[in-house]
């Protein structure tokens, strides 16, 4: 198959994670500190499985050890600074500080039953170890997912300190250090509260889930069954990423890994057969990053989702809903991608550039224990059993051919990976424990939701905007997951207090925190791409937010009508919400691209994005006219077809 020619090596495809995604960048230890972290990572994935098949400890207990895991091994794993990484050696104050949160990580296990009946009454040695979980979090959350997050955390609790001096409605009566510090480590509001609790249970399981598809080569079946699919349409290739990024989302969380991963084969492909640099990086980055949309498996934020919103809600509840909504995403892409493909006159893969289908049919099988998964969690039983089930799949479904069959090693190294992608969401989570026990104990987040409805004069639309960019901007650094428990915490309850139903409220703040990836100026999805494609990053950054121009509609679509994420509805309307919404993405694509049957006129392009936001809003009278108009656009372009067409242009 010659499309793989140009594909980035291992070597490479690590270079790139570890620029743009800090949870890459570990050192490469040997010898007997590389036993122990091998060990540790394996002791970690073991005590988490143990808990879930045995029962998870109580809440104290459960989420210390984890905490003190992650803590060890990331001070351990990551260098202090970037520069060191090379430097292969572990320094001595890591070794401390690894130590000092094993310390912190045994302290519940050790003294709980002494600690229950102190209740809030702190000794010196509560104090300081107390005081040194919240350092030791806020260091390892700046060396695994970078400073935004860390800055935050740290700006709240200095909120939570000088309440009294804070300007207008943000003063509070402010707490003394001893009652922040035993709030972040002494109850379950905050290091160890619900975002670590969910780390500690559902993620941890799913990551491993993830790492054991991984080890059976489903990552390159996924390409191979795209290439089967799309291959031979028009503008194949882009098509092909947009399937196995969409695929690739239900086993990595991570937007930077899925570009790096899928598109060291999809981005050359593309190239190759005439897409600019840029939009070849686009593509993959706009497809990569609707993976963490895409249900079953969505991405670590959905988990906290279930446990935020609470009220009976299960996360197959979460999953269902954002199946219509991550469908017309790609559905979005996929239009895009085809008009600009018919603009620029590429064809699709030949016969010889094509997989064996028979050979990549035969493998169909490696996607069982998704379906497994997914039938699971239809049946009502928990996240946490259906993931221990999925891993169990995954190893009897691999053993049904000798070139997929998982062995011993094999799971052990899964066990191992698993554990090691767990620590950015570890460090991550417990950080963002500091901004919502800041939120609760302050009344923070009812303030500053009181506050977005001034601002936004208690009207929804305006309300959804600002929630819109201010989810966008702590996207621009923080992952998902942090990015999600504050926006929740502070501009959910906001439309939530303008008659929005919750779920549709925690989607909203959901899908923005991921679209972060792509929009730029800090788009770290469109970055990763544009390091495979030699593209301009920028450039990268703008053609994917234009590609994914559905994700920065369909979120509005959702919030206005809840219908669409099948909330108190018939089948006949939504068949009548889905018929409308791809029209209003065929319309608008075809006005951004400036093509559909033929290329647009001026005028023909300003219907075609008019005509489309009146389809896309769910609204009787809008759909009318939006209908007209789409219907007008369509004569108008058959009327013309033949004057407009356009020829291949070489590849940059």
């Amino acid at each position: 198959m010659t499309q793989n020619d140009g594909v980035l090596s291992q070597e490479q495809q690590q270079e790139l994670l570890e620029k743009f995604d800090p949870e890459a960048a570990t050192r490469k230890l040997k010898g007997i500190m590389g036993w122990i972290v091998f060990f540790g990572l394996l002791a970690f994935s073991l005590f988490q499985l143990y808990t879930a098949i045995f029962g998870v400890l109580t809440a104290q207990l459960q989420r210390s050890i984890h905490l003190g895991f992650a803590l060890a091994l990331i001070f351990l794993l990551f260098p202090a600074r970037k520069k060191n990484l090379r430097r292969n050696k572990v320094a001595w104050y890591d070794i401390l500080l690894a130590l000092i949160a094993v310390a912190v990580g045994a302290y519940w296990p050790l003294l709980v039953d002494e600690l229950v009946n102190r209740v809030g009454r702190l000794t010196s040695v509560d104090f300081y170890i107390g005081l040194a979980a919240i350092l030791l979090v806020l260091e390892a959350t700046r060396r695994t997912v970078g400073l935004p997050i860390t800055i935050i955390a740290t700006i709240f609790m200095i909120y939570a300190l000088y309440g009294p001096y804070m300007p207008g409605f943000l003063a509070h009566r402010g707490l003394d250090l001893e009652t922040l510090v035993q709030t972040m480590f002494f109850t379950t509001e905050g290091i160890l509260g619900t975002p670590l609790g969910v780390s500690s249970t559902f993620i941890f399981l799913f990551l491993l889930f993830g790492a054991f598809l991984v080890k059976t080569g489903v990552g390159q079946y996924f390409n191979d069954l795209a290439v089967s699919i799309a291959g031979k349409r028009t503008g194949g290739p882009a098509k092909v990423a947009i399937f196995s990024s969409a695929l690739q989302g239900t086993i990595s969380g991570s937007s930077v890994a899925n570009v790096v991963t899928s598109g060291s084969f999809t981005i050359p492909m593309m190239k190759k057969l005439g897409y600019r640099k840029e939009f070849a990086g686009a593509v993959e980055a706009a497809a990569s990053t609707g993976g963490q949309l895409m249900p079953p498996i969505m991405g670590a934020a959905a988990f906290l989702m279930v446990e935020f919103i609470g009220g009976g809600i299960t996360y197959w509840d979460i999953a269902k809903a954002a199946a219509i909504p991550a469908l017309l995403y790609f559905a979005g892409i996929w239009i895009m991608t085809h008009f600009e493909a018919k603009r620029v006159g590429l064809r699709g893969l030949k016969d010889e550039e094509m997989p064996d289908r028979r050979e990549v049919l035969s493998k169909i099988y490696l996607l069982l224990p998704i379906l497994i998964v997914i039938v699971l969690m239809t049946t009502g039983m928990s996240v946490m059993r259906a993931a221990l089930w999925s891993i169990l799949a995954t190893v009897v479904v691999s053993a049904l051919k000798k070139e997929t069959r998982i062995g011993f090693r094999d799971m052990v190294d899964a066990l191992v990976d698993g554990a090691r992608t767990a620590l950015g969401v570890a460090a991550a989570t417990a950080a963002a424990g500091i901004i919502v026990g800041v939120v609760t104990k302050t009344g923070l987040g009812l303030k500053l939701a009181n506050g977005l409805l001034d601002l936004s004069g208690g009207y929804l639309i305006p309300t959804l905007m600002l929630t819109m960019v201010a989810a966008l901007i702590l996207g621009m650094g923080s992952p998902t997951t942090a990015n999600y428990v504050i926006t929740s915490t502070i501009a959910a309850p906001a439309i939530i207090l303008l008659g929005v139903p919750d779920l549709p409220a925690h989607l909203f703040v959901f899908y923005f925190g991921i679209i972060a990836d792509i929009t730029p100026p800090v788009a770290l999805a469109a970055f990763a791409a544009a390091g495979v494609s030699g593209g301009e990053p920028i450039g990268t950054g703008v053609n994917a937010a234009k590609l994914a121009i559905a994700a920065f509609i369909i979120p509005y679509m959702f919030v206005l009508s809840p219908e669409l994420l099948m909330i108190d509805t018939t089948w006949y309307y939504l068949i009548w919400v889905i018929f409308t919404a791809i029209s209003g993405m065929m319309a608008i694509g075809a006005g951004i691209i400036g093509y559909w049957l033929r290329k647009l006129a001026w005028y023909e392009r300003i219907l075609g994005l008019v005509g489309g936001l009146l389809l896309i809003y769910p609204e009787g009278v809008s759909d009318i006219v939006g209908l007209v108009i789409f219907i007008l656009l369509i004569v108008l372009q058959l009327a013309g077809r033949g004057k407009g067409t356009s020829k291949a242009q070489p590849a940059n």
